[in-house]
C-alpha cells in the first residue's frame, strides 16, 4: 500500500481544526485506502449491513470508539448520516471521526443537514505530484495518459471495461443513491461529451439535442457533475468590458485518463501532451491549493489566458499552460490581456522548465516556471494549504 503523505497530512491538520472531517473525491480516487493509512484509526464499512446495524444507535456506537480516531466510509449507505455526524460533532469531540463520500454535503438530497461549522472538509483530487513521488514515479506522460485514479495509474494498460465499469458504477452508486436524475441513457450521454469536449468553453444548447433533453436539464446535470467533481467548472475572469466574456465557463473532466480515453487518443502527440497538461495543471492548483478561485479569461477576439487568479483587492496573476517552451513562444493571449490588466505577475508553466528564467515580451515581464516553481510562486496564504472548515 502507497502512502499518500500529502493527504495524510491535510487529514491531520483537519482533525486539528475539527472532530469531524469530511473526505470526498470521485469513485476510486483513493479514498478508502487513504483512510485504511491513517494511523491508529478504527475503519467501518458503511456498505456492510453488519456495520450499519451497529450504528444504529448513534449513542451507543459514539461512546463504544471514545478518545479514538474512526473512518465512517462510504456514510452515505447509513438510513440517516446527518444525525450520527451531527451527535458526534456537538456531543463527542473526543472522537475525531473521517467521513468520505462522493459529493460536496450540501449537493446531496441524503443530508438534511450540511454540518456548517461542524466540520472541516478535505477535496482527494485524482494524483498530484507529491503522490507520483509516494508512488516512485516520475514518468508524467504515463501519469497524463494513464489519469490520476491510482488503479489505473498502477495498471499496464487500463482497459476499455474498466472506463465502462467506472462511469456505470458512478450512476449506480453515485447518482442514484444521492440525487433525483432520472434518464440513465441521457445522463450517461452527457457525461461522454462532456469528457470528449473538455476543456472547452461550455454552451448547454451544444449538449442538449445530442443528449435527448432540454437545456435547462443539461444545466441541471452539470450542476450535479460539478457537486461530485466529475466536471470542474472554470468560469471567466471579467471586469464587465465590452471586450470580455463575463458568463460562459470552461468545464473540464475531473482525470486526464479519461480524457485521453473518450476522445480515442492512443499515441500521445504533442498536442494532445498540451491538452493533458493544462487538465493536470488545474488539478495540481485544486490539490495544492483547494482555496484558490481559478478562472479564465478570454476576449470577444479570442484571446484566450488558461488560468486567472485574483486574489481580493490584489491584481490579477495569468497562467499559461505549455507542454514544452522554448522561450520564443509568441503568447498573444497573455500580451492581450495584460494591456487590459497591466499589472500583476504572469506565468508559463512547462513540462520542459527545469530552472526558472524570465524572459521579457512586449514590456511583459514573464517568468517560465515548473509546476513545482508555480505552486511555489503563488504560495500560501494563510489557511490556503488547511482543509476548508465548513
Amino acid at each position: 500500500m502507497y502512502e499518500r503523505t500529502a493527504w495524510v497530512s491535510r487529514i491531520e491538520k483537519a482533525w486539528a481544526a475539527r472532530p469531524l472531517v469530511w473526505l470526498y473525491g470521485v469513485r476510486r480516487a483513493g479514498k478508502t485506502v487513504l483512510c485504511a493509512s491513517l494511523p491508529e484509526a478504527e475503519y467501518f464499512d458503511c456498505e456492510l449491513p453488519s456495520v450499519r446495524r451497529a450504528l444504529a444507535d448513534p449513542e451507543a456506537f459514539l461512546r463504544s470508539v471514545a478518545g479514538k480516531r474512526v473512518v465512517l466510509d462510504e456514510v452515505h449507505r447509513l438510513p440517516d448520516p446527518t444525525e450520527l455526524l451531527k451527535i458526534a460533532a456537538d456531543h463527542h469531540p473526543d472522537v475525531r471521526i473521517v467521513a468520505t463520500g462522493s459529493s460536496t454535503l450540501q449537493a446531496s438530497s441524503r443530508f438534511r443537514d450540511t454540518l456548517t461549522g461542524r466540520k472541516a472538509e478535505v477535496w482527494l483530487t485524482p494524483m498530484i505530484a507529491r503522490d507520483l513521488e509516494d508512488f516512485g514515479s516520475t514518468d508524467l506522460v504515463r501519469r497524463l495518459g494513464g489519469g490520476g485514479l491510482p488503479p489505473y495509474f498502477l495498471a499496464d494498460e487500463p482497459s476499455e471495461r474498466d472506463y465502462q465499469e467506472w462511469i456505470d458504477s458512478y450512476w449506480a452508486k453515485d447518482i442514484q443513491e444521492l440525487f433525483r436524475v432520472e434518464r440513465h441513457a441521457s445522463f450517461v450521454r452527457f457525461v461522454e461529451l462532456l469528457l470528449v469536449q473538455s476543456g472547452g468553453i461550455f454552451e448547454a444548447t451544444r449538449f442538449a439535442a445530442p443528449a435527448e433533453v432540454s437545456r435547462t436539464t443539461i444545466t441541471n446535470y452539470l450542476s450535479v457533475l460539478e457537486a461530485t467533481r466529475i466536471a470542474l467548472v472554470v468560469r471567466p475572469f471579467s471586469t464587465r468590458r465590452s471586450t470580455e466574456i463575463v458568463s460562459a465557463p470552461k468545464v473540464y473532466a475531473f482525470d486526464t485518463g479519461f480524457v485521453r480515453y473518450f476522445r480515442g487518443w492512443t499515441d500521445l502527440r504533442r498536442d494532445d501532451l498540451g491538452v493533458l497538461w493544462e487538465h493536470y495543471v488545474l488539478n495540481e492548483l485544486h490539490g495544492m491549493l483547494p482555496t484558490l478561485d481559478v478562472r479564465y479569461w478570454r476576449s470577444t477576439r479570442h484571446h484566450e489566458v488558461d488560468f486567472v487568479i485574483s486574489p481580493r483587492g490584489g491584481p490579477p496573476t495569468a497562467i499559461e499552460c505549455k507542454w514544452s517552451v522554448d522561450g520564443n513562444e509568441d503568447l498573444v493571449g497573455l500580451r492581450s490581456f495584460r494591456r487590459a490588466y497591466p499589472d500583476g505577475q504572469s506565468f508559463v508553466v512547462a513540462a520542459n522548465v527545469q530552472r526558472p528564467f524570465v524572459r521579457g515580451i512586449q514590456a511583459i515581464e514573464v517568468s517560465y516556471v515548473s509546476l513545482s516553481d508555480l505552486i511555489e510562486r503563488l504560495g500560501r496564504p494563510s489557511g490556503t494549504d488547511q482543509p476548508t472548515t465548513r
